[in-house]
Order: structure tokens, then C-alpha cells, then sequence
């Protein structure tokens, strides 16, 4: 096992106008559409942690973290820099920055949440000495070129590499990166759970056609011919499926169908997944990727290579009300055990503050998760 030490880089001299944070001294002051940061608070000695908006439901559970996170905005909001945008809950732990601002905003780490961010943004928006604060590299995906022989694009033993499941760190080459794997965690509303009511599964999936074999859209329809199936995702009316839903609106509408169902070959672990179990979903799907180990069969759903078995338990499902309710148990207490929001958030906390050095950090600990 390799230590993460040290992930701070050598100290340089002062400059003239530096500030603790590794940012200059100066204030800004934002407009409406959003809470904006100024550049010097808050002081709530929380870990500051800079990063960009790249996956939105992926930010939100990430705010449940003890940190102040700083995103930047941009006029358009393209890629990247969309702030507090969208339906989501935002708390206010999250703050925005107009991204001409970021540079005098005073942070202790950077999170990296894509190539884009780690090879093009940070020239763009952050000063030399902000690029020289702690950094997290937050890896959301499988390695797409090669399953096997991929090199991670971060090669840096100062920088640590975080994974959302085992499945992406065992298939990822970090080289000599130091790596660690948080799983996810969600939460949804205590008073929402499975009904069943209607005999029919459901997928939530965005633009599953566009991105073909990889998120197994021919299984899709191969199970669809046989087995009453809802689409729900970005691009998916254009398939005959129920469009892009808001968050609030999603989790209310999954709890009426029997069962859910994953025909994805090759992706990270989706977090609709984890939402769906937490709601009382049991789920099926290919056993390929992490969810292999996340769904046992007979108890939280069922997995397996073989499409029609899948399609076989699914028509199952359909005229058993009473075996879904059942494995809608099994699934849902799965997720409070491994997907909860306390673990996920504790986690994430306690790697801020060990990578900014806010306390102490053994080597033991910061590879508990341990490695190929």
C-alpha cells in the first residue's frame, strides 16, 4: 500500500498581498440568482473546497459534507460553470463565484471533477498559488478507452485520486497516484416509499439511445418487446420515453412502478440506482460493473449476463406484486447500510481535512480502502 503523504506541495514565499488561503485580498459582491461568496468568508473553519459543477446530483449530496464549497459562474452558464443552477435543493454551504472572481477568493483545496477542469479551467480561473493548494482528483467514470489499460489522466503523487466505487479504482491505471474509493450516498424524503401500483418497470438513463451499446440500449429494447418498461431521462422523449425529470419530481413519480431496471453494460455505479433502492425499488439489471456486488439476487433484486433471465424475472416481477414488495425491503434496507448520506458526508469531510492537513493523518488511514 502506498501513503498519500504528503499531498501538500512545499511551501513558497509569501508575495505581496497573499492571503492564508492562497488567494488575494479583495471583495465581491454578487447580484441576485444564487448565494455569492464574498472574498473573504465564510470563516466557519470548515475546509473551502473550490470546485466546478459537473454533475448536479452529484454536487448536491456532496454539499452534505462539513465544508463550504465555492463554484463559478459564468454568463450562459456552459459547461462547467452553471453555479446553483437547475431544480436542485441547494444548501447554502454551496456558494457561487462569478468565475472573473475566483482568483481572489481565498480556498484550502481544489476538487477536480474532469479532464476539463484538471487541463483547461484551472488555467483559466485560478492564480499560480491557487493551483499550488491541496487537490483532489474526483473520478466519476469507468475508464473509456480501455477497460484494463487506461492511464489515468492525473499522474501525480500529490494529488489524490477519488473513486466512486471499487469496480472503477480495480480498472483504472493510477500509476503512482494515490487513490481512494468513497461509494456514493443519497437521500430521499423518509415519507416516499414503494407502492408498486403500476405493473411496469422503469429505467432512468440520459440520452441512452445516443450513447448506444455502452448504456445498453438494444437490451432496452429487447426487454421492452416483452416486459411493460418506462424511460425516463434527457432524450428520451424523442424515444417514446417520459423526458428529463426535476429530482423532487423523480423521486416521487419511481415509487409507483414495480421494479427497476438497468440494462447498462458499462458505466459507473448511476446514482438513480442508489435512489431507486433507497425508495424501495428492487432492481434488475446486468450483473457487469459494481453493480454486480451491489444487488444480491433474492434479496435486493436480481443480476445476471444472461438477457433473457433478466427479461424471465422481470415478467416475474410484473405478476408478482408480492416478491416485489419483498425484494423492495431487501433493496431498500441495502442502500440505508451502504448508500446512507451520514457515511457518505463523513467521508468526504474527513478526506478534506486530512488532504488540507487540518489534522493528523496516518498513512494506515488514508489507505483503509486498500488497492491493487
Amino acid at each position: 500500500m502506498r501513503s498519500l503523504l504528503p499531498l501538500r506541495l512545499p511551501l513558497r514565499p509569501a508575495l505581496p498581498g497573499d492571503t492564508p488561503g492562497g488567494g488575494r485580498r479583495g471583495r465581491h459582491r454578487g447580484g441576485a440568482g444564487g448565494r455569492r461568496a464574498d472574498v473573504n468568508g465564510p470563516r466557519s473553519g470548515r475546509p473551502r473546497v473550490f470546485t466546478w459543477h459537473v454533475h448536479g446530483t452529484y454536487l448536491y449530496y456532496l454539499c452534505h459534507a462539513a465544508c463550504e464549497f465555492y463554484v463559478p459562474v459564468k454568463p450562459g452558464k456552459p459547461e462547467g460553470y452553471g453555479g446553483r443552477a437547475g431544480s436542485m435543493p441547494w444548501p447554502q454551504n454551496l456558494h457561487e463565484i462569478p468565475a472573473e472572481a475566483v482568483c481572489r477568493q481565498e480556498f484550502d483545496c481544489v476538487l477536480f471533477q474532469s479532464e476539463r477542469n484538471y487541463f483547461f479551467d484551472q488555467y483559466e480561473v485560478l492564480s499560480p498559488e491557487q493551483r499550488r493548494l491541496p487537490r483532489v482528483y474526483l473520478e466519476h467514470n469507468t475508464p473509456a478507452s480501455s477497460p484494463t489499460d487506461t492511464r489515468h489522466a492525473v499522474d501525480d503523487a500529490n494529488t489524490l485520486l477519488v473513486h466512486v466505487t471499487y469496480f472503477n479504482r480495480l480498472m483504472w491505471d493510477s500509476g503512482r497516484t494515490p487513490t481512494r474509493v468513497i461509494e456514493h450516498g443519497v437521500l430521499v424524503p423518509e415519507e416516499i416509499g414503494w407502492a408498486g401500483s403500476l405493473a411496469r418497470g422503469v429505467t432512468v438513463a440520459n440520452d441512452v439511445a445516443a450513447r448506444g451499446r455502452r448504456l445498453g440500449w438494444d437490451v432496452f429494447q429487447a426487454a421492452a418487446a416483452r416486459v411493460p418498461l418506462d424511460l425516463i431521462g434527457m432524450g428520451s422523449e424523442d424515444i417514446g420515453g417520459l423526458g428529463e425529470m426535476a429530482r423532487d419530481r423523480l423521486l416521487r413519480t419511481l415509487p409507483a412502478y414495480r421494479f427497476f431496471f438497468n440494462p447498462i453494460r458499462y458505466t459507473s455505479l448511476p446514482l438513480s440506482v442508489c435512489e431507486a433502492m433507497a425508495l424501495g425499488l428492487p432492481v434488475v439489471g446486468l450483473a457487469t460493473t459494481e453493480l454486480a456486488r451491489t444487488i444480491e439476487n433474492g434479496v435486493s433484486g436480481y443480476v445476471d449476463t444472461k438477457t433473457e433471465a433478466l427479461i424471465d424475472f422481470m415478467e416475474l416481477l410484473v405478476r408478482d406484486r408480492g416478491l416485489a414488495e419483498q425484494l423492495g425491503r431487501g433493496a431498500r434496507e441495502r442502500a440505508r447500510a451502504r448508500f446512507g448520506i451520514e457515511r457518505f458526508a463523513q467521508e468526504w469531510t474527513e478526506t478534506f481535512s486530512e488532504v488540507c492537513g487540518r489534522r493528523p493523518a496516518s498513512p494506515a488511514s488514508l489507505t483503509r480502502n486498500g488497492g491493487p
